[in-house]
């Protein structure tokens, strides 16, 4: 057995069923611009996350590139969390705009609608918002599709671990007037590296694909556009993998309720998630009391060979390259990035391993 236990482990497809679908590929020599595998993969993945509008694209952040150019807010004011992977505040750095960060929910650790609120009477120059489904913690989508709407403002989920989340029987990606997702190797549902945006209307999809492929088509140019196109041996490796995500995220289920019960009573505390949330069970994130606690803690698991990750460590606002007016404090999300630990999580974990986990962690807080 291996003794390393990681953050994630890649879930890979059955070789036989992978290799299958290459040889296709072979056969036809048709490796990239928006071949069969791709198609395919789009419809499938429109079936599965009961949405209308999904386009592949080669990953996470370019598709969330398309999404804010596409939404017309390329070199404007965007107001984000501050709470979230640095790929988020990357794209809207690339797309030359300007962060405008506001403060989480100190529970749901997501963006705070008061807080928003706030924020747009204060900056009425802010042209778009953009939020993140934080492990797969679902938004208060409600308030801030609310909040969008009275003040006419696009909203783009971050969406990036969300990936089969469903809230209030509808598919969580289903929110906002776009919304992202990454499929790369770390999530749940992977191509190896790629993403995705779920727009809403057939222009808006028009528009994203005239995007991902440098603008044109034929000899008509339309916009200004990138390569953000996904291949087919990325299209072949998510057209493998997507039959067993319903038992991945079963798999994760288990472990997380394993995980419950083993840390229970320990000096810990947990994201709060909505009663309306189907989660997919993404990550396994504790908050430690204070970031010494932090420190000591995952030095020891790392001695025991239990690599855990500070997701999502530091908090973007501290970031030493932005412009010093983009730095304003964020408290909240300061001292929740200070605190936050992803233990690992993946359906192969073992029940032994889970418990190596969970012992050296309790007797780490001990000391």
């Amino acid at each position: 057995m291996e003794n390393k236990l990681y953050v994630t482990k890649s879930r890979l497809p059955d070789k036989e069923i992978f290799f299958r679908r290459l040889e296709e590929v072979f056969q036809t020599a048709w490796v990239t611009n928006h071949g069969c595998h791709v198609r395919n993969l789009e419809t499938s993945l429109c079936d599965y996350l009961a949405v209308d509008e999904l386009l592949l694209c080669n990953n996470g952040t370019t598709a969330l590139m398309l999404a804010l150019q596409c939404a017309g807010l390329a070199g404007k004011k965007i107001a984000l969390t501050p709470y979230t992977y640095v790929a988020t505040l990357s794209a809207i750095l690339w797309m030359g705009c300007t962060p405008v960060f506001v403060d989480v929910d100190p529970e749901t650790m997501c963006l705070s609608p008061e807080k928003l609120r706030k924020c747009l009477q204060d900056s009425p120059d802010i042209a778009g918002v953009l939020p993140v489904h934080v492990y797969g913690l679902a938004c208060d989508v409600e308030s801030l599709g609310d909040i969008c709407r009275e003040n006419g403002l696009p909203l783009i989920y971050d969406a990036a671990q969300a990936f089969g989340c469903r809230y209030d029987r509808s598919g969580l990606l289903n929110y906002g007037d776009y919304s992202v997702c990454s499929f790369h190797a770390t999530k749940l549902f992977h191509t190896a590296e790629g993403g995705c945006v779920v727009s809403h209307s057939a222009a808006a999809h028009q528009a994203l694909s005239r995007a991902r492929a440098f603008g044109h088509e034929g000899d008509t140019h339309y916009c200004l556009g990138i390569n953000a196109k996904m291949s087919e041996l990325h299209a072949a490796m998510g057209l493998s993998l997507l039959p067993g995500t319903e038992d991945e995220i079963a798999r994760r289920k288990r472990v997380h309720t394993t995980y419950d019960t083993l840390l229970a009573g320990m000096n810990l505390a947990f994201p709060k998630r909505s009663s309306k949330l189907d989660w997919n069970y993404a990550y396994y994130p504790v908050l430690l009391p204070d970031e010494s606690s932090l420190l000591r803690v995952q030095d020891a698991l790392a001695q025991q060979d239990i690599y855990t990750r500070r997701y999502f460590y530091p908090a973007l606002n501290t970031l030493p390259y932005l412009k010093a007016e983009w730095q304003i404090s964020c408290p909240v999300a300061e001292n929740l990035a200070s605190r936050a630990l992803c233990l690992p999580m993946y359906g192969d974990l073992e029940e032994e391993q889970i418990a190596r986990v969970a012992a050296s962690l309790g007797e780490a807080l001990a000391h």
